[in-house]
């Protein structure tokens, strides 16, 4: 018995390890191809109303990708917090003081979690006749995000993450983990 608890316990733990390194992978290698619309996935925002320092990276990385003509529209999706600030709205007064054009972004504050966003999306995108997508988020949150847009019905789906890392990313890989997981058996 203490043999095969053992074996079981080394299968998951390489399995965990092995997943962490992959997401990592996926997350820290941009995907970053022409597409007909960015998705920057929303966070906290401040109490004073400023984008938290997480969600201004992912912020400015599709500034830059914007002025470098990956696409043309963006997408900020979020809800409001327990701030009370509507994270789309923020991001999207954001954006245009960075020199985005309003009407090149598009707002979705109904976007309460990655799989939320990514249904808003499609129907946003089928909308527009637009098939192909970037999400821009944190790397570790990569993998997931992809996979809740493949659920969702996209076949185009590239990636960039944020330049910002915190100690805090080490937790978020944890849980990425067993978020994946359930996204993957139950959304």
């Amino acid at each position: 018995m203490k043999k095969i608890t053992i074996k079981v316990i080394y299968v998951m733990v390489t399995w965990f390890v092995l997943h962490v390194l992959i997401t990592s992978l996926d997350g820290f290698i941009d995907e970053k191809q022409q597409v007909d619309l960015a998705v920057i996935l929303g966070n906290k925002i401040e109490n004073d109303g400023r984008p938290s320092d997480r969600l201004r990276y992912r912020l400015e990385k599709a500034v830059d990708l914007y002025k470098e003509g990956y696409f043309t529209y963006v997408l900020v999706s979020g809800g409001v917090g327990k701030e009370g600030y509507d994270e789309a709205q923020t991001m999207k007064q954001y954006l245009v003081q960075k020199g985005i054009p309003s009407d090149k972004i598009i707002t979705d504050s109904m976007g309460l979690n990655t799989i939320m966003t990514a249904q808003n999306t499609k129907k946003i995108m089928d909308g527009m006749e637009a098939k192909s997508v970037m999400v821009i988020t944190q790397f570790y949150h990569i993998s997931r995000t992809k996979l809740a847009f493949y659920k969702s019905g996209f076949e185009d789906v590239y990636s960039a993450h944020a330049d910002y890392f915190e100690v805090r990313d080490f937790y978020s890989l944890f849980r990425e983990f067993f978020a994946y997981y359930k996204y993957l058996l139950f959304e």
